[in-house]
């Protein structure tokens, strides 16, 4: 039994008020399969993105009323164009920032034929569902530890600009779920510092976590965000397509780390009758997510949650 559980069980002995340990988990929200979502909050309207799904590249959807409704974007394809190096229909976990000057950044991982793997690439718009207008090159590509994929954008108090990003070692094969079954590769996530125009990199990117043994075959979609000066990276560890799927965060007191793993995951299996918890987005302030959660295996199927999230200190709690 999980500590969040042991908590909410305490509650109901003492009679304690069970919303002073446990925030909200609300959902799906969007019963459809809308994996990996990221959220891109606006004055007056938030938004959701997700990996493709049928012949939608990059899906769409918004709430009008600051994330508690969404509305999916049927047969709106914010990504028609995935670039000249990557083909279609391998659009993965797409993220959207705001550059502040009339522009949105979508950050996406897609195929590459040239690499024969997974390249993170970006694509930009004035207008937040798009269309977006690819780069003509990827960002990273990574071939040799497999390919890179999940990114994410963050923007520092300096104001300078990075991505986060997998290095997707489990591609490279292994058997077993997700093909890295005997842990022989690293999946590490990357830190890369970017040009204001939030599109080009900046120097070499550094390594700032691992797999570890605790986390199954690899970790991936990392986002990373600032709350109350300590560095909040999330992450997914175990294998997308398994029950073991969870939510996961480290926490480091710069941005390059060192980053230190929570002593236990955010959501797994079983927590608020979720299965396979994954992909999780944080607003930039912390105090809400999008994610998804596995509805069937076969075929796949994923549907978009959210929840609220409380901290003590640095200890997040759903």
């Amino acid at each position: 039994m999980s500590l969040r559980k042991r908590l909410l069980n305490l509650t109901v002995l003492l009679g304690i008020c069970y919303s002073c340990v446990h925030a909200a988990v609300y959902g799906p929200v969007i019963s459809a399969n809308f994996p990996d979502p990221a959220i891109l909050v606006t004055p007056n309207v938030t938004y959701a993105y997700a990996t493709n799904s049928g012949n939608i590249n990059i899906q769409v959807a918004t709430s009008y009323d600051n994330g508690t409704t969404w509305t999916l974007l049927n047969g709106t394809d914010a990504l028609p164009d995935v670039g000249p190096w990557a083909i279609v229909n391998s659009t993965w976990a797409p993220d959207v920032i705001d550059r502040g000057d009339g522009t949105f950044v979508m950050y996406y991982a897609a195929e590459s034929p040239s690499q024969n793997t997974h390249c993170v690439g970006a694509a930009t718009s004035t207008n937040a569902v798009g269309p977006y207008t690819p780069e003509a090159q990827p960002i990273a590509c990574q071939t040799p530890g497999g390919g890179a994929i999940d990114p994410a954008g963050f923007q520092d108090v300096d104001g300078q600009r990075y991505i986060v990003y997998k290095v997707d070692g489990s591609s490279l094969g292994g058997g077993g779920p997700c093909g890295n079954a005997n842990g022989q590769y690293s999946t590490p996530i990357m830190l890369q510092m970017m040009e204001a125009d939030a599109l080009t990199p900046m120097g070499n990117p550094v390594q700032i976590l691992d797999r570890g043994p605790q986390d199954g075959p690899l970790i991936e979609a990392p986002v990373l965000i600032l709350h109350n000066g300590t560095y909040v990276l999330t992450f997914s560890s175990n294998c997308y397509n398994t029950d073991l799927y969870d939510i996961s965060y480290a926490t480091a007191p710069s941005i390059s780390g060192p980053y230190t793993k929570a002593s236990s995951p955010l959501l797994v299996t079983g927590d608020d009758g979720l299965t396979g918890p994954g992909g999780a987005t944080p607003t930039p302030d912390g105090t809400f997510m999008v994610f998804h959660a596995t509805v069937n295996f076969n075929p796949l199927t994923r549907y978009m949650y959210t929840a609220t999230i409380s901290w003590n200190g640095t200890v997040m709690s759903v």
